[in-house]
């Protein structure tokens, strides 16, 4: 899907993953996040993955140049009338999303991508879905990385056209476990599976 964007400006790359800056939250909380991830995508796989964290808002001409970009965060998010075009427009062109509610964020991020597509809803993936089974198998969906309410992990994605151009997981905050070690002392078996989650994500954003 992604190679019907702009060619990319990192083109020694086959990926590079941006994050999305947004305005009322904490959209910067772990940096080292997509580093991590993009290491294991290197050393797991073929894809040639740009290890640096790129920072991207979403009326910037260059959010054009990322096949994928990535959203986070605990609380608000705000989009300007422009940031939700600029949005569209990415995501109709071949652009992916995808966003981790970190546990707070819920409601805004549903609030933003109502504005974003009207009429389009999130709904829950089925356990079958190629995300869960292109790299890695993942028989009960997303996994659970971190405990919040107590709610199983969910994984949901917005269609347009029959094609996944947003998936967000909820109740599940796989990123957490992208985190240099000492940053939430997950144990290795949960950031294994959030690795393993990570990658099947990615792979299969490039692959549909």
């Amino acid at each position: 899907m992604w190679f019907l964007l702009l060619c990319a400006v990192f083109s020694s790359y086959d990926i590079t993953i941006a994050r999305v800056k947004y305005r009322g939250g904490d959209w910067y909380n772990d940096p080292s996040i997509i580093p991590n991830l993009a290491r294991e995508i290197n050393k797991r796989t073929t894809i040639n993955a740009d290890p640096n964290q790129r920072i991207i808002t979403l009326d910037n001409p260059d959010l054009f140049s990322y096949p994928f970009v990535f959203l986070t965060g605990h609380g608000d998010i705000q989009l300007s009338d422009v940031e939700v075009e600029c949005l569209r427009e990415y995501l109709l062109k071949g652009g992916f999303l995808y966003a981790d509610d970190d546990y707070g964020m819920n409601e805004a991020f549903r609030r933003e991508m109502e504005k974003v597509f009207k009429g389009l809803e999130l709904v829950e993936l089925p356990f079958s879905h190629p995300i869960y089974h292109c790299f890695y198998d993942f028989s009960t969906g997303p996994p659970k990385i971190h405990e919040h309410d107590n709610k199983p992990p969910k994984g949901y994605g917005l269609f347009y056209n029959g094609r996944l151009i947003v998936y967000y997981t909820y109740e599940s905050n796989i990123s957490d476990g992208w985190a240099d070690p000492d940053v939430h002392k997950d144990p290795e078996e949960i950031r294994e599976k959030a690795f393993k989650a990570g990658i099947n994500i990615v792979v299969y954003a490039m692959a549909y």
